[in-house]
């Protein structure tokens, strides 16, 4: 009990101490942990540990709603991640799709104006994972609060390749030269066409479960972000966690490269 009634006093000294500092915009959160979690804790399978995981992710999202962050993006599921163990692999697809379900149609969400977009190579997915996210996505269209990307069979370096793909088929129908388009070449005209596109760049990053690396996470659109490496496990991330991530943005001086 007075274990706690310290954590919340703590909880909210760190929540105080937020107050009238600049919080990011967008966060964007690699959910790492949930097997590792699942095998320290003895749980039955490490599906066990992903459903803890997708609890946390409702959490996190009432999180970022108290606190009015208008972005968030979740890491879900990796390109690489689909070469798991096929039962493995099952119960995440299933896990993923039920999680994406709720959030889509809770309630609250609506009243907070949720809105659900799925990034990656959806084209690689399953047709259940796929239908579910479409269904999100048509379900919270209306949103304008709340912004919630999914990154779903994302990988950061197949992104980069599509989204020049994409400017290149743009520009092939256009009839250009290839000499015009070379010279024409920009970051801008990139950008334009990633799986993000429209969607602010993520102003912190942080990733769980003590790995000091993004693993390709956001690739092209971390090149001025901030991070934070957090030594909890995702299923055991917890409040306080969250507001120590932004109370270590908020003490950084932003250069944006210059």
């Amino acid at each position: 009990m007075l274990t706690t009634a310290v954590y919340r006093l703590y909880e909210r000294r760190l929540e105080a101490g937020l107050r009238g500092c600049a919080l990011p915009a967008h966060v964007g959160v690699i959910l790492d942990g949930n097997r590792r979690y699942a095998r320290a804790r003895g749980l039955g399978t490490v599906a066990d540990g992903h459903r803890l995981g997708a609890e946390k992710i409702h959490e996190l999202l009432d999180w970022c709603h108290g606190l009015g962050i208008p972005y968030v993006s979740l890491w879900m599921l990796s390109t690489e991640n689909l070469s798991r163990d096929e039962r493995e692999l099952g119960d995440l697809i299933e896990i993923i799709a039920e999680t994406i379900d709720r959030i889509a149609h809770d309630p609250r969400n609506h009243e907070r104006g949720v809105r659900i977009t799925a990034v990656g190579a959806l084209d690689v997915l399953p047709d259940e994972l796929r239908r579910a996210l479409k269904d999100a996505e048509d379900v919270t269209a209306g949103g304008d609060t709340l912004h919630v990307q999914v990154a779903v069979g994302y990988g950061g370096r197949r992104e980069i390749i599509d989204a020049l793909r994409g400017h290149l088929e743009e520009q092939h129908a256009l009839g250009r030269s290839l000499q015009d388009v070379i010279a024409d070449l920009s970051p801008e005209a990139i950008a334009g066409h990633l799986y993000t596109s429209g969607t602010p760049d993520p102003d912190l990053i942080i990733r769980t479960s003590g790995e000091i690396r993004l693993s390709g996470f956001l690739l092209w659109q971390s090149v001025h972000s901030e991070f934070y490496f957090c030594d909890a496990l995702w299923p055991a991330f917890r409040r306080t966690d969250f507001l120590r991530a932004l109370r270590a943005f908020a003490s950084r001086q932003r250069r944006f490269g210059r």
